[in-house]
């Protein structure tokens, strides 16, 4: 290009690198000459390896458990966003629920030296994992995750979700509630569902497992879900489902068995998902703060990079009830409408 161009290799660099400060100003006539070579030659930078020799590489691995489900995928937007306002392209990786896939991607993102690591998961990923990309001294940010970390940086949401949908459902005088919990070794201990148990046991009612069905995430499980749940307790006025894809699942597997929703049995889900507010019925929810999730995530990470030696930061976010149409109030009989208030 410099020989079509009749320029130095410097004076190319100086232009397709965009560095024109004083002493290093193009003349705009040799400019032109640069720029008209490289449309002739249809030439495009290597940004790895320019990366490389200036020990960054602008790009950032973000590994999500499912982009089935909008809520990773509206997740992985919000980061990818907010990422390339600041200058970094990301990387996007789906483990698909794999262990298997997770760690492969693990590798790609290594051998692509990449800056960082966003790592968005229901549980922590295997800590070997993660100690194979510390060892690379690749800085990593961790949300969405069931336990904490104390030597990593995390952004996590408020962990009363659970507990705010466990009273909601109470005040709405629901007394016959069921789970839809995520089928991970710790479901049952998830902050959210214990939280949402709090709730209930607060007001006398102790759920055993017989009133939990477990999904993988998904609607089809979810809606699977929920016929063995109706089954075993066809007395349920009300179900909250651990994430709103399987809320859905849950609502579809009711109307296909004739009953309504919530005239029938009320529907409370998690996330604030897109298809959330547009499903037939609209569907009550515990709002994540997707936006405030990926924005804060790329601040963390670009933090991480350029003060490798701070303290691990745990960014707090708030989740937010927002009622629609899934759930309403149960009438109870006018002997126990005084004990149903006072709880």
């Amino acid at each position: 290009m410099a020989n079509r161009a009749e320029v130095s290799i410097a004076t190319v660099s100086r232009v397709v690198n965009g560095d024109g400060s004083y002493p290093y100003r193009v003349h705009p006539d040799i400019r032109e000459r640069v720029l008209k070579a490289v449309a002739e030659l249809d030439y495009r930078p290597n940004y790895l390896a320019r990366g490389l020799r200036q020990s960054n590489t602008c790009m950032i691995g973000l590994i999500i458990p499912d982009n089935a489900n909008p809520f990773y995928a509206e997740l992985a937007r919000a980061i990818e966003d907010a990422g390339f306002a600041a200058g970094y392209s990301v990387i996007l990786c789906n483990s698909d629920l794999s262990e298997e896939k997770q760690q492969a991607y693990f590798d790609v993102l290594l051998s692509h030296k990449v800056d960082g690591v966003i790592l968005i998961n229901m549980l922590l990923p295997p800590l070997n994992s993660i100690g194979r990309i510390r060892t690379e001294n690749i800085p990593i940010v961790v949300t969405n995750a069931d336990a904490l970390e104390p030597k990593m940086d995390q952004v996590v949401v408020d962990d009363r979700g659970g507990y705010l949908a466990g009273q909601y459902l109470l005040r709405l005088n629901h007394r016959h509630i069921g789970c839809i919990t995520y089928s991970q070794p710790l479901s049952f201990t998830n902050t959210r569902i214990v939280g949402f148990r709090q709730a209930l046991a607060e007001a006398g009612i102790e759920l055993t497992r017989e009133d939990f069905a477990i999904g993988n995430g998904r609607y089809e499980s979810g809606y699977k879900a929920m016929q063995e749940l109706i089954q075993r307790r066809p007395n349920l006025t009300a179900v909250f489902v651990f994430n709103d894809l399987m809320a859905l699942g849950a609502i579809g597997a009711l109307h296909a068995q004739g009953m309504r929703v919530p005239e029938d049995v009320s529907i409370i889900g998690y996330d604030n998902i897109s298809f959330a507010s547009v499903f037939e019925p609209a569907l009550t929810t515990i709002a994540q703060p997707i936006a405030a999730i990926g924005q804060e995530c790329i601040k963390q990470l670009l933090e991480r990079i350029q003060q490798p030696g701070k303290q691990p930061t745990l960014i707090t976010l708030p989740v937010e009830l927002i009622e629609r149409s899934s759930c309403q109030a149960l009438l109870l009989p006018d002997n126990i409408i005084d004990l149903a208030s006072s709880t």
